[in-house]
């Protein structure tokens, strides 16, 4: 099959799993073109390291007729703009989470996809891979017969501790919600199926952080989003999730992520990895049992969905994380901010389809 000939805007933090994995992981189906970076001398330093063209910015990469896809890594305040004007230049998309900061936004993405006949996808795709996919097929298959309720937490204390530019996690398109929702949301579509509705509670406990990571340590940042968001999801499936995302708790004990049926529960593997373990209880028993992964990309295999977009291009058929997807994601997590806004249940107007199990 013809490569996927893939550009890459943005070269953060992130973009260090992705540059080893599309030149190692998947050379097989994807070829990395070239990349761009608003630090001339990361992008110089990177485009040495891999042998590939360095852009000059984002309009060059945007013109080059031989880029098949534009793999956005930026900033999520500007993934909308640029994943638009990707379309526009012709180009297939995929966009680290999330998709954008409204669902109109994400709406019009996703339409100027479908008009161009191009391929949209958006992070994250751990959904694809060995942990979730195998816990996919033993719900599809029954172990744990009906599934009827969800638990989802995550929580920890923020990321100015570690991150060298934190700033952004507390701004608008910031906060946990935003930031870790995707993984977990998106998990939960994939094993349970679209959401119908949701209600929400939120708080900012802090109003300002202080940045203890290196360069910016001792710098404050104001605080300009609810960093604690208690969510209630109903899927169309009838069952009914519990979703709490928190950049405000030092420790905690709940679980990543456990669905419980009608026949038994499952503990599944941290939403934001590929692989395992898996823990099994069913109905009538007491203990935990481990279960084997039953597919391959256990490891961090992020990159996972840009060689699904190569293989859909060349079966002509729907990308698993996709464009509707990630704006199904989009409405959840918006709708969750604007249940507590107005202390009232919201309605979910964009469903998805179910991602095919790989």
């Amino acid at each position: 099959m013809k490569k996927l000939r893939v550009g890459i805007i943005g070269l953060g933090k992130i973009s260090g799993i992705y540059l080893e994995n599309l030149t190692k992981m998947f050379s097989n189906t994807v070829e990395l073109v070239g990349v761009v970076d608003l630090v001339a001398e990361r992008s110089a330093a990177v485009a040495e390291q891999y042998k590939v063209k360095r852009y000059a910015d984002a309009e060059e990469i945007l013109g080059d007729p031989s880029i098949d896809l534009v793999l956005n890594l930026t900033t999520p305040q500007s993934h909308y703009n640029l994943c638009k004007r990707a379309l526009e230049a012709g180009k297939h998309v995929y966009v680290e989470k999330p998709l954008s900061l409204t669902v109109e936004q994400a709406g019009e993405l996703v339409d100027l996809a479908g008009e161009k006949q191009l391929l949209l996808g958006g992070a994250p795709d751990t959904f694809l891979g060995a942990g979730i996919q195998t816990c996919r097929k033993l719900i599809d298959d029954g172990w744990i017969g009906r599934p009827i309720a969800a638990s989802a937490f995550m929580m920890n204390h923020g990321h100015e501790s570690w991150h060298p530019d934190p700033e952004f996690y507390y701004k608008r398109g910031g906060g946990p919600l935003f930031d870790m929702g995707p993984y977990y949301i998106t998990a939960m579509v994939n094993l349970l199926g679209p959401v119908d509705s949701v209600t929400g509670y939120a708080q900012k406990s802090f109003e300002r952080r202080t940045i203890t990571s290196e360069p910016k340590h001792g710098d404050v940042i104001d605080v300009e989003v609810a960093t604690h968001i208690a969510g209630v999801l109903h899927f169309e499936g009838g069952a009914v999730a519990t979703l709490v995302t928190s950049f405000d708790v030092w420790h905690h004990s709940m679980p990543r992520l456990d669905i419980y049926g009608t026949e038994g529960s499952l503990q599944v593997p941290d939403p934001n990895t590929f692989g395992g373990p898996i823990l099994f209880c069913r109905k009538g028993t007491k203990e935990w049992k481990e279960l084997p992964l039953l597919f391959d990309y256990e490891q961090n295999s992020r990159g996972l969905g840009v060689a699904d977009i190569a293989l859909s291009l060349a079966e002509a058929k729907k990308n698993r994380a996709s464009g509707e997807l990630a704006r199904h994601v989009v409405e959840v997590m918006s709708s969750l901010l604007s249940s507590a806004d107005t202390k009232q249940q919201v309605a979910i107007k964009h469903s998805c389809q179910r991602p095919q199990p790989r």
